[in-house]
């Protein structure tokens, strides 16, 4: 495990698209912050409900939004902010109400492409010392419509099957956007709107619930980072807008750090590698990471999240789009690319090589 001085470029070799910039993976006292740019905020029922003139629009904006800085925000997305609320508190009942020894009987393992299941704090990934608990569920995890070899059964992925039910609501509420998001974001291209609808019915993905505890003096005072600076392997992300502050993203052009923040029941979204993949680097998987908030909250407030990651099922291909350049990728099998990816976090036997 690397120590907190380490920076991407140590990792470079598990990239497999092209990352061009250098930055040490935790926050540092050498960091710099633009508090002047600001992450576009957007209404997406102008996309869901608007005429063919007003989704064009949105389109555009949301494409400009991305191709940017890779991250936007958007509010109308018509998920009930209360679920939100639910769900953050669903998380700090599973993280308070399980001990050490039940989540472990979860540890985290391979189903297809996602590692799914439980992570430790301090063991998010191989290469940095996280001071973050995880939890990730990927489709097969939840009682909801899928090809399966059997029964459903939840005492596989959970503790409790009362769990499964209450976080299969934001998978459903969630679930019915990810067509119309990316959709918003090919047509904002200008390439097929639609070229991905099929590969996004009923797909994989992967619920992460991150649960920050309280840093220790020592922890504070250690450099260690609560989640490390990365880039997503997947399409796109739907963050729900956090309590708690702490999301940094980085500013390609400027090279400097942009703190997040979004009002809540927004949903904050990200494009992934696969997303770069695909559209021949115009739309960037960008570095982020979770740093100390500024008021200093760290010390005494947990802080949840709960990612939904967005990918398409294994054997599918992943090439670039037509109308978009000449392609700097070649087709590649989402297996084979997203475990030599995240191979750089789990080690080099979890990549898988497919014909």
């Amino acid at each position: 495990m690397s120590d907190v001085q380490a920076v991407n470029r140590e990792f470079e070799r598990y990239d497999q698209v092209r990352k061009a910039h250098t930055y040490r993976l935790a926050e540092s006292d050498s960091d710099e912050f633009d508090g002047e740019y600001e992450i576009a905020t957007l209404d997406f029922a102008r996309f869901l409900d608007g005429d063919e003139k007003e989704r064009a629009h949105f389109a555009a904006e949301f494409g400009a939004a991305l191709r940017d800085i890779g991250f936007a925000v958007l509010t109308g997305h018509g998920v009930d902010p209360a679920l939100y609320d639910d769900m953050h508190e669903a998380v700090l009942d599973l993280f308070h109400s399980t001990t050490v020894e039940e989540r472990m009987r979860f540890r985290a393992e391979r189903y297809g492409s996602v590692n799914q299941g439980y992570f430790p704090i301090e063991e998010t990934s191989d290469i940095h010392p996280d001071l973050v608990e995880g939890w990730v569920w990927c489709r097969r995890a939840f009682d909801i419509p899928q090809q399966r070899d059997g029964p459903f059964c939840a005492e596989r992925f959970w503790p409790n099957a009362e769990y499964e039910q209450r976080f299969r609501r934001l998978v459903l509420a969630h679930e019915p956007l990810f067509k119309p998001i990316a959709q918003a974001m090919l047509q904002g291209l200008g390439t097929d709107a639609h070229a991905y609808d099929d590969k996004l019915t009923r797909t994989n993905f992967g619920l992460r619930a991150n649960y920050y505890p309280p840093m220790t003096g020592e922890q504070d005072a250690s450099g260690a980072g609560r989640l490390l600076g990365h880039e997503d392997v997947d399409l796109f992300t739907i963050l729900p807008a956090t309590k708690v502050d702490g999301l940094q993203v980085w500013n390609h052009r400027t090279g400097k750090w942009v703190r997040m923040r979004a009002p809540h029941g927004s949903i904050i979204i990200n494009t992934g590698d696969y997303m770069q993949r695909i559209t021949n680097d115009l739309l960037p998987s960008t570095t982020h990471r979770v740093g100390k908030p500024a008021d200093g909250s760290h010390r005494a407030t947990p802080r949840v999240s709960f990612p939904i990651a967005v990918y398409v099922w294994e054997d599918e291909m992943l090439e670039v789009l037509p109308g978009l350049g000449k392609p700097k990728y070649d087709p590649i099998k989402a297996i084979t690319f997203h475990t030599r990816s995240t191979s750089k976090f789990y080690g080099e036997d979890y990549a898988v090589d497919s014909a």
